[in-house]
């Protein structure tokens, strides 16, 4: 039995090895207790690239690169990019996601809940 749960679009996280895993490839993205984010690939994008002036002039409906930063992050393994953020620069990056690992692997201990075939938690009804 698979203790791999599927987190978000592009993330995984398997509570027996206690690793992030990237979901289109299972490359080893690091540990399921620290920030997933540390364990990728971060390309820092010019806001203008992404978003062009909308007019002509001082104010273009545009974010400036001085007010905003835009970090995406990509897989080692298969280069799928994972996540992005959008910064005020020199703002140290998110901690997004935090699971309580312990309170999972209790629950599927005590059978509350289980993986289900799409690799989600599925609460386990009790006739």
């Amino acid at each position: 039995m698979s203790t791999r749960i599927h987190i978000a679009e592009y993330l995984d996280a398997d509570l027996d090895t206690e690793r992030w895993h990237c979901h289109d490839c299972g490359h080893d993205i690091g540990p399921l207790r620290e920030d997933y984010k540390r364990g990728l690939l971060v390309g820092e994008r010019d806001p203008s690239e992404i978003h062009p002036p909308g007019i002509e002039g001082d104010y273009t409906f545009a974010p400036r690169g001085e007010w905003i930063r835009i970090l995406e992050f990509y897989c080692p393994g298969c280069a799928r990019q994972i996540e992005t953020e959008y910064l005020p620069p020199g703002h140290p990056l998110t901690h997004d996601t935090a699971l309580d690992v312990d309170a999972i692997k209790a629950r599927l201990a005590s059978d509350e809940v289980r993986i289900d075939d799409d690799m989600k938690l599925e609460e386990v009804r009790q006739p």
